[in-house]
């Protein structure tokens, strides 16, 4: 009898009780997209729709606990990894992976939540830096994150071109930038491949709020696409057309009274079954 596998999604990030961020937003893409999910917590925001209202940590050694479980029984096509806010976390992380086969790794560098919140510890942005992003293939910051790691201010298209250049001398193989916060009718996101060279992307910008979790949906797009083979430049694009067609579908739905979720499960797909060899 023949047997299968799905293509499989970790994703390491931090909780969102109201569904439309974080592990959840997490899960619901990958399977969305065909693949099985898989997850390790990294912190617990106490948060809905209108913003976070606290976060409890998660002690490192469940952090690395979580990892090794996942790794040494359904290992990971491609991981996403989204919010770690110590320097002990991101050390945790990086040297937990360190110890299995390097895959394709998407770092969503969670700094700024939706509602405006800042979601991370000023000391940690120098351990993401050195010690996440060469582990990285891409890294998806928005505009308000892009400005932290670039030091610099990040309103306009010409300021996202700027930033990058400055954020790929951290170290970054590669940036998706996204411009989302742009004040424009149409916004543009940038991709600055490992090769320095750029590529944009275009959509139509949607009047509503109904944007909560938006950068951790596309991150783990592109992760799910990578997980099914498909290459960086393909999975980026993808997962762009993905992000924008689940923010149309749930533009004119009310979920809660501040920002609300995307529509994960506008098409959603069967799950792929790879036949075994």
């Amino acid at each position: 009898m023949k047997k299968y596998t799905y293509p499989s999604v970790l994703t390491i990030a931090g909780f969102d009780g109201s569904g439309g961020a974080g592990i959840q937003a997490d899960i619901k893409t990958a399977s969305a997209l065909g693949c099985f999910s898989t997850s390790v917590l990294t912190a617990l925001p106490v948060q809905n729709t209108q913003g976070v209202r606290k976060i409890y940590p998660i002690p490192v050694e469940a952090v690395a606990d979580q990892i090794e479980a996942i790794l040494d029984d359904i290992f990971p096509d491609a991981i996403k990894i989204g919010m770690v806010h110590t320097p002990q976390l991101v050390e945790t992380i990086v040297s937990t992976l360190g110890k299995y086969k390097k895959i394709p790794l998407v770092f969503d560098p969670v700094m700024v939540a939706t509602s405006g919140h800042r979601l991370i510890e000023e000391d940690t942005i120098a351990a993401i830096t050195e010690q996440l992003f060469p582990i990285a293939d891409v890294i998806t910051p928005n505009m308000d994150e892009a400005a932290i790691l670039a030091k610099m201010k990040v309103e306009t298209l010409e300021d996202l071109y700027a930033a990058g250049k400055e954020i790929k001398k951290l170290g970054c193989k590669s940036i998706l930038l996204k411009g989302g916060h742009q004040e424009t009718s149409t916004i543009t996101s940038l991709f600055y491949d490992e090769n320095e060279k750029f590529h944009s992307f275009e959509t139509v910008k949607f009047n509503t709020n109904n944007t909560h979790g938006s950068g951790c949906t596309l991150s783990s797009a592109i992760a799910a696409c990578l997980a099914q083979g498909k290459t960086l430049y393909d999975s980026v694009s993808l997962g762009q057309d993905y992000i924008y067609q689940a923010i149309e579908h749930g533009k004119d739905v009310q979920t809660g009274h501040g920002n609300g979720p995307l529509n994960h499960f506008f098409n959603p797909q069967k799950l792929i079954k790879n036949e075994m060899v």
